[in-house]
């Protein structure tokens, strides 16, 4: 079939496994050339298939040449109905992984659930033993705990007061106030309980339990805090309150690994769009004027060059892991720089529908966000047949 882009708001509703799998060689070719890193064996990324977790993924069976075991939760394509990005992104990883050789599997289905859980383990034990990192990049709205059988649905809501701001539509480029309700004591609850550090706890208490984990192993999980300019809708409102629990959780979880000498960290990571940060209020707008603030400066990365640099620069270097005041690592330092905060600090006063295509980079977040689905790459010719039925190799 011929696939094109269908928009429904913030979400495609359609891939195309050729861009997705442009996607993913690109960003090979980013981390291979650059020499091996001298870091994990056995590697285990949870919510491997797109974002930060598809990037940690390739770095670390492209970078340090590891074996990975990836868990996600995609829609497989049926016919004439195309797979989520994520599906085509984990096929592209699998093959080029078989092609250099690498031993990759992947587990497709709910990660907050005990069965997930079990199934990764006894393929840990089966294939490899034990892993020596832990990537945690589980990204979803809603979580189910295992435990209680209770379903919790996250929101983006500031506390204590309404938040008005400025935001904009990425799709027509009109900038727009927009003003956003309190949260009640419920949605700070249910939250935390979706994108805070409980599951992140229970996957390692899992791994601990059953023998998975190698002496000395790391894992680590992903998180953000972003400028002043976002942080009544962000760092301090229900995601805020989210992330405070998962940094939290890397000390209890450091704790819980003491006998192995492992250790928890949380990466602080760069605002990137994500079919997440798309969604969120004012973020669509920050971000594309970062975006043209950090390319002006020749420092801007996208969720390879972040990861890359995470592993090769923070991770792996031989030396202690360098972190801040509170335990977690920055590899944000880029995008809080004075001068890079100052200047969008100041583009943002100017932000209007008229001057966001001169100010702003609107074209750059249109393009990253087609790429989530695999659209927009020049090298891969759109008007062509493709299969979408394409299947994942060693799926579990």
């Amino acid at each position: 079939m011929i696939i094109e882009p269908r928009m429904r708001g913030f979400i495609c509703l359609t891939a195309h496994p050729k861009g997705c799998e442009a996607n993913v060689l690109n960003q090979i070719q980013y981390t291979q050339p650059k020499g091996q890193i001298k870091g994990p064996k056995n590697v285990l990324v949870i919510g491997a298939s797109t974002g930060f977790g598809l990037a940690s993924r390739i770095v670390s069976a492209f970078g340090a040449g590891a074996s990975t075991i990836g868990v996600f939760f995609e829609k497989a394509p049926s016919e004439g109905k195309t797979a989520s990005p994520g599906w085509y992104n984990s096929a592209a990883f699998q093959k080029e992984a078989k092609k250099a050789g690498l031993y990759a599997k992947s587990i497709n289905g709910d990660a907050f659930s005990d069965d997930i859980k079990n199934k990764t383990i006894d393929l840990i034990k089966k294939d490899l033993g034990k892993v020596d990192l832990v990537i945690y990049s589980l990204a979803s709205p809603v979580r189910t705990n295992p435990k209680t059988g209770i379903t919790h649905r996250s929101v983006l809501k500031p506390i204590g007061q309404s938040y008005t701001n400025k935001t904009v539509d990425f799709h027509t480029g009109v900038v727009s106030s927009i003003s956003i309700n309190p949260s009640t004591e419920e949605d700070i609850e249910n939250t935390v309980a979706v994108m805070g550090g409980e599951d992140w706890q229970m996957w390692i208490d899992a791994l601990l339990n059953a023998g998975a984990l190698s002496d000395n192993a790391t894992t680590i999980a992903y998180s953000y805090i972003g400028p002043a300019l976002t942080e009544p809708v962000y760092r301090k409102g229900t995601i805020g309150k989210a992330k405070d629990h998962l940094e939290e959780t890397a000390f209890k979880i450091t704790d819980s690994l003491k006998k192995l000498n492992g250790k928890a960290y949380v990466s602080v990571n760069k605002a990137l769009v994500t079919q997440a940060s798309s969604a969120i209020p004012v973020i669509p707008l920050y971000i594309s004027l970062l975006y043209k603030t950090m390319k002006e400066k020749g420092i801007h990365e996208g969720c390879i060059e972040q990861i890359d640099r995470l592993f090769r620069e923070r991770l792996y270097t031989g030396q202690e892991i360098p972190t801040d005041d509170k335990g977690r690592i920055r590899i944000d330092d880029w995008e809080m720089r004075a001068d890079v905060q100052d200047k969008v600090a100041e583009l943002w006063e100017q932000a209007t529908s008229e001057t966001l295509p001169v100010i702003g980079d609107l074209q750059g977040y249109k393009s990253d966000f087609l790429n989530l689905f695999g659209f927009n790459f020049s090298n891969v010719n759109y008007l062509e047949d493709v299969n979408e039925n394409t299947q994942i190799e060693e799926l579990q």
